[in-house]
């Protein structure tokens, strides 16, 4: 089962760095195309920073805890030996997710944001596919988790 999964976070990279690409070689900075008005839009931005552009411009310092994170997970993938298909495998796509905005930073210097929302006059900050991947995998790991080992029974089991 493992094995077949390993290929998982290329999938997520492959995807991730595709799309970029055709932003990059389709969109000047900045340019956006509306998709749905007042709502979605795909807008070429460069982040130089995390998520919400924090940590602005501390691209090294980036690159490193990505990879620490990387490491971390490989290491618990392979020393966890009950670990259960759906759990491996979010935490693949979350090693793609995570592979594919360090590559970023490591080869352009900053991350390739280009999707764009708007609710109700608010513009969301822009993002893109490999934030996606980090993201549903952190909440459904989060969510798995929570199943698997419910908070109520970790806080308030009787000791006695």
């Amino acid at each position: 089962m493992k094995k077949k999964c390993v290929i998982i976070p290329f999938i997520v990279l492959f995807i991730d760095q595709l799309i970029k690409y055709l932003i990059t070689s389709n969109f000047s900075l900045y340019e956006e195309k509306i998709i749905i008005n007042n709502f979605f839009s795909l807008l070429y931005v460069r982040n130089i920073g995390a998520g919400f552009s924090i940590l602005s411009g501390e691209v090294l310092f980036l690159a490193f805890i990505s990879l620490a994170i990387i490491i971390g997970i490989i290491y618990y993938l392979i020393k966890d030996k009950n670990i259960k298909k759906l759990e491996y495998i979010l935490y693949l796509i979350l090693i793609g997710g995570i592979l594919g905005n360090l590559i970023d930073r490591v080869v352009r210097g900053y991350v390739v944001d280009y999707l764009s929302f708007n609710f109700f006059e608010y513009s969301y900050p822009v993002f893109n596919f490999a934030d996606i991947c980090i993201v549903i995998s952190i909440i459904n790991s989060s969510v798995y988790h929570n199943l698997k080992f419910p908070l109520h029974y970790n806080i308030f089991r009787n000791k006695g």
